[in-house]
């Protein structure tokens, strides 16, 4: 069965533009509409270099492709639009056979494509440290159980010094306990409940839950996109990622800060599905703080297990959250620089014969 061009031409991932002789705009598909962030009928006739800005020749790219009718590519070079900041892509520009004075351009995101890269890597990790941090915590917490009660039982006939060295011995096995359920709960995540979720009700919930506690020392704000359709997750365990993100805001915060939480539709993002095929996953949620931003030498591993930016902390919470999007057939990734620090979750649609409950 032959597939319609018009429907290739929609599904293509990349943003796309056609460009005639004159170098205007003659088509561009879907995923080039939200990537320029303008429709069709704005774009049309119109010059390419009115519309698309980009650090590079490539007047005398579009050239050559015309003049030899073979494919070039250009890396590296950053692109934008008058509503958006540039990004840096790489482009790819071919020749039309039956039109050869038209030729086809091809953007993609670097930047996405290395986020993509490192959430990949950052799922199997958690997903590897799981068997391991369930062994670990098994076999530790028999002997500190023994360790508390001989501890305890000293100090029934301790006194003064001694008594302390005892009380210390309880307080850190207490404290060592406290941590090893942690490492039990990151390791028996159950599989997802999945069903027709509404984004924003879990959002919500875990908004008031953070706000009367760990949050309430900053101020958090919300920029909803209202039309977003459902997704396909479990709601609990989405709730358990957005309190651990915002958890981690919070933490990174000072007292006064400042909290955004973003949702927003951008329909180029796919992730590959375990059984080899491409979903889109184009329900987005930001958490944004205002903090210091995470050590730039562990940035690019702050999902792996054990892996953490605070003296404290246990490195556990974000590879738990890698785990539960990872099992959503979603992608998380982090963009941070001092003063602003960008979590972003992608999600999928649910089904379109399933209703938010």
């Amino acid at each position: 069965m032959s597939i319609p061009s018009d429907m290739l031409w929609a599904s293509l991932p990349l943003p796309a533009l056609i460009i005639d002789g004159a170098d205007r705009i003659c088509n561009v598909n879907p995923a080039g509409e939200t990537f320029l962030n303008a429709s069709r009928k704005s774009l049309d006739g119109h010059p390419v270099w009115d519309k698309v800005f980009v650090d590079a020749p490539l007047e005398e790219a579009f050239s050559r492709v015309r003049t030899n009718q073979s494919a070039l590519f250009v890396n590296a070079v950053d692109v934008g639009t008058g509503s958006r900041k540039p990004v840096s892509c790489d482009v790819q520009i071919a020749p039309l056979s039956e039109r050869p004075d038209h030729v086809l351009v091809l953007f993609e995101n670097r930047e996405l494509a290395g986020r993509l890269d490192r959430a990949m890597s950052s799922k199997t990790a958690a997903k590897s440290a799981i068997g391991m941090a369930e062994m670990l915590a098994h076999e530790i917490k028999n002997p500190l159980a023994g360790i508390t009660g001989a501890a305890q039982l000293i100090s029934m006939n301790a006194s003064g010094e001694d008594r302390e060295l005892t009380d210390l011995i309880v307080a850190e096995t207490r404290r060592i306990l406290k941590l090893l359920e942690q490492v039990e709960e990151f390791g028996n995540v159950r599989p997802p409940d999945r069903r027709a979720v509404n984004i924003h009700d879990v959002l919500d919930r875990a908004r008031r839950s953070a706000a009367v506690g760990f949050a309430a020392h900053m101020e958090i704000e919300d920029d909803y996109d209202p039309s977003l359709p459902a997704t396909w997750a479990d709601p609990d365990q989405l709730q358990q990622v957005f309190l651990n993100l915002l958890k981690n805001a919070a933490e990174a915060g000072k007292a006064g800060g400042t909290i955004c939480i973003r949702t927003f539709y951008e329909l180029s993002l796919k992730v590959r599905r375990r059984d080899g095929s491409g979903g889109a996953v184009p329900l987005q949620i930001e958490i944004i703080d205002d903090g210091p931003g995470i050590p730039p030498d562990i940035a690019a591993d702050i999902f792996e297990p054990f892996v953490s930016g605070r003296e404290n902390g246990t490195g556990l919470g974000l590879a738990l959250v890698s785990k539960i999007i990872a099992d959503h057939e979603g992608w998380v990734a982090l963009d941070s620089v001092p003063g602003r620090t960008v979590f972003r979750i992608s999600l999928p649609v649910a089904p379109r014969d399933e209703a938010p409950e």
